[in-house]
């Protein structure tokens, strides 16, 4: 009786009884998820056409599900055009995926969580809530507690000892704040025996091997889990990540065993640790005075005004700060206590090769550090589409799991977005030219580095290679907007002789200031003061 009479009824509105699943977007795999999730429907695929308008697809849709009971309507947020004809045709019924093939029903009663999922954010953080605003709240930072200890190279007999303190192990070359820890520890490991404090982050045991080659004691901790919202602590969300008061008191009981004199601390969000030198991988406060320069906004605010509180204190607190260059040690503002030391590049292993007949482009920058994602985001919106040699491609090395960071996927087959890269070297060999897009930026670019070993000409904004002696129209091409860098970049591409002499150039300022042995000894010097 009642199947009945749910078929009269739904003959009196002229729909078919039994609800079904619609996918707008291309075939693939959203409507193979779709079948996979809900097998017992009648699937129906709605494919938007090259050229069509929203308005136009979403009368063609309601034209389509006129006859039909919809149950859920499937669209890819990455597909803007559907997303909306869906939102018109289905209110309610409609199921967004994300890029990383999370989703989320998109509803009024919702809202604000429907917003936040469709402007790019997580799902695991558009739930989160303060604990001090939620004290009975389950989703909690799991934070590590203790260090574990593997053992390195024996201490040596009268070879003084220096404990070094890192948010991550220095292997793999994930990123340029690894590869300068690296390359520094393994030079002055020569000197000195090195307890390294640091955090795992999926690595391996080989990769933890890597760092007992040069030093004597590993303290490893567990990757924290953070699970608080970024606007909800005094305190710089990335301040609060790293610590625990008990990873401090043990830390430096392991000090005290080990008889190591001095701590020296990597990135201003481990300050709290406490220490003697501070290393300023890059001004923080000023890059956050960047963002909300270009971007004011209650968030940017918020942002610059917990950095500059936290990192002047730290910075007043330590007796020897480590700046990358020269316009950041003035950015600090102590000059009797500040060191540079810059980032250097291994002159051996970037050697120049042959440069390539292709119009091959290359940006590296991991996506954990969110100005190279402005920097992606200014390169494939504004840049490419100006572009006059329809030739090039790019590459985009964008680090480990660059999808957490950028949903979108690369916009075109001609740029090719990567992740993790074990070895750089050979995208280089690939390279014609050399991007570095940064619109907001603090330190010294290490990338910059290597291409300049390369022997590759770089184009880049001033912020780019800001601190690494590089003069426009010499050793680099300097743009201050899209259309400058576009046409930058098409004039190294059809002038090899003027490439070969900006690269040429560049690779002997690398030659002169920026070889890591040489680097290295200035660390040790800081060491020994």
């Amino acid at each position: 009786m009642k199947a009945w009479l749910k078929r009269a009824l739904f003959a009196l509105l002229g729909k078919d009884p039994e609800a079904v699943i619609v996918t707008v977007g291309s075939p693939g795999s959203l409507p193979r998820r779709m079948r996979d999730l809900v097998p017992a429907r009648r699937h129906i695929l709605v494919e938007p056409a090259p050229r069509e308008s929203p308005g136009e697809l979403w009368m063609r849709l309601r034209r389509t599900l006129a006859p039909c009971r919809v149950a859920l309507c499937a669209v890819s947020l990455d597909d803007r055009r559907a997303l909306a004809a869906a939102l018109l045709a289905c209110p309610g019924k409609v199921l967004a995926f994300n890029a990383a093939g999370e989703r989320h029903h998109l509803r009024l009663r919702t809202l604000i969580a429907s917003l936040l999922f469709m402007r790019g954010l997580p799902l695991d953080r558009i739930f989160l809530r303060p604990s001090w605003l939620c004290p009975w709240k389950q989703d909690r930072s799991l934070l590590p507690r203790s260090w574990r200890l593997v053992e390195g190279r024996p201490f040596r007999a009268g070879r003084p000892r220096v404990a070094v303190l890192s948010p991550y192990l220095p292997w793999p070359l994930a990123h340029g704040g690894a590869v300068r820890i690296y390359n520094l520890l393994r030079e002055v490991s020569r000197e000195f025996d090195l307890v390294l404090f640091a955090f795992e982050d999926g690595q391996t045991g080989a990769d933890l091997a890597r760092a007992t080659e040069f030093c004597s004691v590993v303290a490893v901790a567990a990757k924290p889990r953070y699970r608080e919202p970024r606007w909800s602590t005094l305190l710089p969300p990335e301040a609060c990540e790293f610590y625990t008061p008990e990873l401090r008191a043990e830390l430096h009981r392991l000090l005290e065993r080990f008889k190591v004199p001095l701590l020296q601390v990597e990135y201003t969000q481990l300050a709290r640790y406490g220490g003697r030198i501070l290393v300023e991988h890059d001004v923080t406060q000023d890059l956050f005075r960047q963002v909300y320069e270009r971007e004011p906004s209650l968030r940017a605010w918020w942002d610059l005004f917990r950095w500059r509180r936290f990192e002047n204190r730290a910075l007043r607190r330590y007796p020897a700060i480590v700046a990358m260059s020269g316009k950041d040690a003035a950015l600090i503002g102590h000059p009797a206590k500040t060191t540079v030391i810059p980032n250097g590049v291994d002159l051996e292993r970037f050697h120049p090769s042959p440069r390539p007949a292709a119009s091959n482009l290359l940006f590296i920058g991991s996506f954990r550090h969110f100005p190279n994602v402005r920097a992606y985001r200014f390169l494939v919106e504004e840049i490419w589409p100006l572009l006059g040699r329809r030739d090039a491609c790019l590459t985009v090395v964008a680090g480990p799991h660059p999808e957490l960071y950028w949903p979108d996927p690369a916009p075109c087959e001609s740029i090719r977005l990567l992740g993790f890269v074990e070895d750089v070297k050979p995208l280089y060999d690939e390279a014609a030219v050399v991007v570095i897009p940064t619109v907001v930026s603090a330190g010294t670019n290490l990338k910059a580095l290597e291409a300049m070993a390369m022997r590759r000409p770089i184009v880049s904004t001033e912020s780019g290679v800001a601190g690494l002696g590089l003069i426009d129209g010499q050793s680099v091409l300097l743009a201050r907007s899209a259309q400058e860098f576009a046409a930058a970049v098409d004039r190294l591409l059809d002038d090899p002789d003027l490439s070969e002499a900006l690269a040429a150039q560049a690779r002997a300022v690398a030659e002169r200031d920026f070889g890591w042995p040489a680097l290295a000894k200035k660390q040790e010097q800081l060491w020994r003061s």
